[in-house]
């Protein structure tokens, strides 16, 4: 993604302020992948890993390989393995590669293969193919991604959360500064991105999708309890909301917003999420619930 690779992207702040995945997400997929008598726990790739959160996840793994675009985002990764390993380790290496050049891998050498956040960036059509080169039969793909944001508690801050994120005025909402069609892919909960067998035909004995959207997405099929929330500050809200690449842009575009009286587009845009709170309860509070709707996709190299 264009965005994250710019010398003026904090990469430090994304990583610090963006939702950690649950142990119960990786406890999935990694259950997943063990249900099958094949199962290798050689390899595994996380492939536009940023700053390297899930990869770090992956240690039931003997060695594991992060690709990023970004060399900014790499360097972060780098970064988040020397905390978790101060004394060192060779467990964990970072390619700077997009996602679908998998050529420095050889064929049948991959157990399995994730991505957080980013499969939908991916070319599909490419990447289907070069992951039935180098993966394993027994394999496992496992991709997620989480959409628009939500308080838990307080639904009514909904139709001001889309305005803010989906809006169609450039000058007022961050909808028209998203790079597409990769973020309309994620809100859409990644229904875009193929079955493996529409693209190779054989490739996959299994495919899943798994939507943890709770009730805000009624119309996908079997949703389940959202599992990705978290209980936070609203100065670490705020954090997060500037995290979007979104706003990165729109600050390229319209720079002298930042100079706004009341704060930048995303100082306003908090501050009126905090009224929606102060109407319904009386008092803001230190702390709000946050949550997000995720989508997994899950298959099994046949």
């Amino acid at each position: 993604m264009a965005t994250f690779a710019k010398k003026t992207f904090d990469t430090a702040r994304y990583a610090a302020a963006r939702p950690t995945y649950p142990r119960t997400l990786y406890d999935l997929v990694l259950k997943y992948h063990e249900g099958d008598k094949r199962a290798r726990w050689n390899m595994a790739l996380d492939l536009g890993c940023g700053t390297g959160q899930a990869t770090t996840e992956l240690s039931q793994f003997k060695r594991v390989v992060g690709i990023d675009p970004s060399e900014k985002m790499l360097q972060g990764a780098r970064t988040r393995v020397e905390s978790l390993y101060p004394s060192g380790t060779d467990q964990f290496r970072f390619v700077h590669s997009a996602a679908e050049d998998l050529s420095s891998f050889p064929d049948n050498s991959v157990d399995m293969t994730v991505s957080a956040q980013a499969a939908h960036w991916f070319n599909w059509s490419k990447l289907w193919p070069e992951l039935a080169r180098v993966m394993r039969p027994g394999g496992t793909v496992a991709v997620w991604g989480y959409s628009e944001f939500r308080l838990s508690d307080y639904p009514s801050a909904t139709p001001l959360i889309h305005q803010y994120s989906q809006g169609t005025d450039p000058e007022n909402s961050l909808g028209p500064h998203w790079e597409r069609p990769g973020r309309t892919i994620v809100d859409e909960h990644l229904q875009a991105i193929p079955n493996g067998n529409d693209v190779v035909p054989g490739m996959l004995s299994d495919f899943q999708r798994i939507y943890f959207t709770g009730p805000h997405h009624p119309t996908l099929p079997s949703p389940r309890p959202v599992i990705l929330r978290t209980k936070t500050t609203w100065d670490g809200l705020l954090g997060y909301l500037h995290t979007f690449s979104s706003l990165h842009t729109f600050h390229e575009k319209y720079p002298h917003d930042l100079a706004h009286p009341d704060g930048d587009i995303s100082v306003r845009f908090w501050k009126a999420l905090q009224e929606v709170v102060r109407r319904e309860k009386g008092e803001v509070g230190e702390h709000v619930m946050v949550e997000w709707p995720l989508a997994l996709i899950m298959g099994k190299v046949a």
